[in-house]
């Protein structure tokens, strides 16, 4: 065998093999999001951190609807401690599923627009659980700094048979003195 066959037959074998690799099942989303129900702040109770997240504590993510129908957004968080400096970042959000406002983009540089998907959301629009369909990041969100422990275990739960890694989801520190009101 010539070493061109050769290349070109282990370049196809490389290729039918990557071709049968498992590729991440569809995230399910919600049945749909009132968008400016959704608006608003939103403390982050826990996440799969991003690397701009690590040590974040205090992160809030806020959401204003514009009238061109994108979100504005504002992330903060004190890095690495409750009196370390205050961070802030502001992505655009755009709905890419406008029947149930459930799959966004959202953009941190221009063009790349993340995959935003809302998985869970409370009937009060009091909770909610942020994913993504390669489950490498998750957030976990309350309208409230804390929420009560046995609604974090069954978001849990769900993360888990959603496929998420539970052993990468942490928990972001919240202390607010006096508690902010929304």
């Amino acid at each position: 065998m010539n070493p061109t066959t050769r290349v070109l037959g282990v370049a196809l074998l490389l290729a039918a093999l990557t071709g049968c690799r498992s590729m991440p099942e569809p995230m399910p989303t919600v049945d749909y999001v009132d968008l400016p129900r959704f608006m608003g702040d939103w403390y982050v109770i826990a996440n799969i951190p991003t690397r701009i997240e690590r040590g974040a504590h205090n992160a809030v993510e806020t959401y204003r609807l514009d009238d061109d129908g994108s979100i504005a957004t504002t992330f903060t968080f004190n890095a690495g401690g409750f009196d370390g400096p205050r961070k802030e970042y502001n992505p655009r959000g755009f709905v890419r599923d406008t029947k149930t406002n459930a799959t966004w983009g959202m953009q941190f540089i221009w063009p790349i627009k993340a995959e935003y998907l809302v998985v869970y959301l409370d009937e009060n629009y009091t909770q909610t659980v942020i994913g993504r369909s390669a489950r490498d990041y998750v957030w976990v969100m309350a309208r409230t700094p804390q929420i009560p422990e046995a609604d974090y275990q069954a978001i849990l739960r769900r993360l888990g048979e959603l496929g998420y890694d539970l052993s990468k989801v942490q928990r972001v520190p919240q202390r607010w003195s006096p508690t902010p009101a929304n």
